[in-house]
């Protein structure tokens, strides 16, 4: 009887620290999502002042739009909170938006 019981401990013993482990790794795989996200995040931001110095030189009656751009960058750069980031982030796509439909007016540019 005493072996039963102290097979029935052992089994869940390793089942807990089976699941332990489980749930660590699952918690890295988020971490390391997130991380993917901000390099993603990262990278369209240092991309967006190339965006707009190249158009600024064709644009310049459009400046409106090009500093509704670099300000909608800055506060998706500035964005810490996720709320926070993914309302920066949903301002700037709209305002990348306007400036995509900006540039249609300027064959030239897309070239």
């Amino acid at each position: 009887m005493m072996w039963m019981i102290l097979g029935v401990v052992v089994i869940l013993l390793f089942g807990v620290i089976g699941v332990y482990n489980r749930l660590v790794q699952l918690r890295e795989r988020v971490k390391n999502g997130w991380s993917q996200i901000d390099v993603q995040l990262k990278r369209r931001h240092d991309l967006i002042p190339n965006l707009v110095s190249t158009a600024k030189g064709y644009m310049d009656h459009e400046k409106d739009t090009l500093e509704k751009v670099i300000k909608a960058r800055q506060q998706a750069v500035d964005a810490s909170g996720l709320k926070d980031k993914q309302e920066a982030e949903n301002f700037l796509s709209g305002t990348l938006r306007s400036l995509f439909a900006v540039t249609e007016n300027y064959p030239n540019l897309k070239a």
